[in-house]
């Protein structure tokens, strides 16, 4: 088997677009939450709640050709994807092009603007709106899609179009497919755009934060006032490459990637599982062929849903006990759905070559209902260890962990 590194990552969030400016406001606490006053048009939606990506623009050398199949949503991955690639040294490469390089990326659904323009078709009979670039920016697999054109690369294309776990089972696909010899390098991620459709698919479950007026507070993983989560955007893209390619090139390595677990419930689309929870963490132990013990902190799913945290927390605490740190960057960022698998890989690993892990935001006291963990509360914690792990589970009861090492050669 292949050792699977990572040579390159960036990504755009709501609370920064580099690891200096995101580090500062988790430090100091600051969200990216808003109140969305655009949202208050839409009748019946109960939430007024998101967290935008700010200042958001294609760079000029984005010309209108290369624009022109991309809405939102593909342009995160795209500028998140050249950005990693750069990180990598790998930009302009000639192996780019070898079909040595894959892609493995999803969203949990494709441009928001494109599908509203054939919602209009199908529901006012006209085909005003839509051109030759519409599907191609509505597709579940857009985002790959334009990655690969883009770049040129010429490998396998994995899309992986399942709403929480989007990002992660990017990630975890990409590290089998070089692990098992198909590729030397892939990029892996996700990406989402914000819209109030994808808040009223929560809203209608009741599983929206309605704390309106005070953006400050919310969402709350974890803790006993929860509301409910806030749904946010965002890109992020890690290069992951076979180590001996990364070493004879001389890269940069931030990390290797040693753990991929992966399962789903088999039971309800919206009622996770604990036990299959647990199973996939224990997957991902087993494929890095780790104790519990090892690994040193935990980047929790946490949306600050009922059910999700709950079930969440109760399988953390099945496998670790209360003896590993964890915690959730959702506080932060809200649920950015396809994007948050690839952007708390990001941030996880930051954290473990800085040995400092970010508190949830607003947990002030843990629902006595939640497993018994050693949460990160109030202020950050310095920390070093050598094993990372995030987790993600998503709607179908689909459930991802993902296990991240200290760079080391040995």
């Amino acid at each position: 088997m292949k050792r699977v590194v990572v040579t390159g990552m960036a990504g755009f969030s709501p609370i920064g677009n580099d690891w200096q400016t995101i580090r500062k406001n988790l430090k100091d606490l600051n969200t990216g939450i808003t109140r969305m006053d655009e949202w208050d048009k839409y009748d019946g939606l109960n939430t007024r709640l998101g967290a935008p990506v700010t200042n958001f623009e294609m760079p000029k050398h984005y010309n209108r050709k290369a624009l022109r199949s991309m809405g939102r949503v593909a342009q995160f991955g795209v500028l998140s994807t050249e950005l990693a690639l750069t990180d990598a040294s790998l930009l302009g490469a000639e192996i780019l092009k070898s079909g040595d390089v894959g892609v493995a990326y999803g969203s949990s659904a494709g441009d928001t603007d494109a599908i509203a323009d054939f919602g209009n078709m199908l529901l006012h009979y006209s085909c005003d709106g839509l051109n030759a670039n519409s599907y191609i920016k509505m597709m579940a697999h857009t985002s790959p899609v334009n990655i690969g054109i883009y770049f040129g690369l010429q490998g396998r294309v994995y899309t992986t179009s399942s709403a929480c776990t989007s990002g992660s089972q990017g990630i975890g696909l990409a590290y089998e497919a070089i692990k098992h010899g198909q590729q030397k390098i892939m990029v892996a991620g996700g990406c989402e755009r914000l819209c109030a459709s994808e808040a009223a698919v929560f809203d209608t479950l009741y599983a929206t934060s309605i704390r309106n007026d005070e953006a400050n507070l919310t969402p709350r993983p974890f803790d006993k006032d929860r509301d409910g989560l806030v749904i946010g955007e965002g890109g992020c893209t890690l290069v992951l490459e076979e180590m001996e390619h990364a070493l004879e090139r001389g890269a940069v390595i931030h990390a290797e990637l040693i753990g991929f677990g992966t399962n789903s419930d088999g039971s309800h689309i919206t009622q996770p599982s604990s036990k299959t929870m647990a199973g996939a963490i224990r997957l991902s132990l087993e494929d890095a062929q780790l104790s519990s013990s090892e690994i040193g902190y935990i980047s929790a799913h946490g949306t600050a849903t009922d059910r999700g945290d709950i079930a969440e927390s109760q399988a953390t605490e099945a496998v670790f006990g209360n003896n590993t740190p964890i915690s959730s960057l959702k506080s932060f960022m809200g649920h950015t759905l396809g994007a948050c698998g690839a952007l708390e890989a990001w941030v996880i690993i930051e954290m473990m070559k800085d040995e400092w892990f970010h508190a949830t935001a607003n947990l002030e006291e843990v629902d006595s209902n939640c497993g018994d963990l050693d949460y990160i509360m109030h202020e950050g914690r310095n920390l070093k260890t050598d094993y990372v792990m995030t987790n993600n589970f998503a709607f179908g009861g689909l459930n991802t962990s993902l296990i991240f090492k200290r760079w080391n050669k040995g």
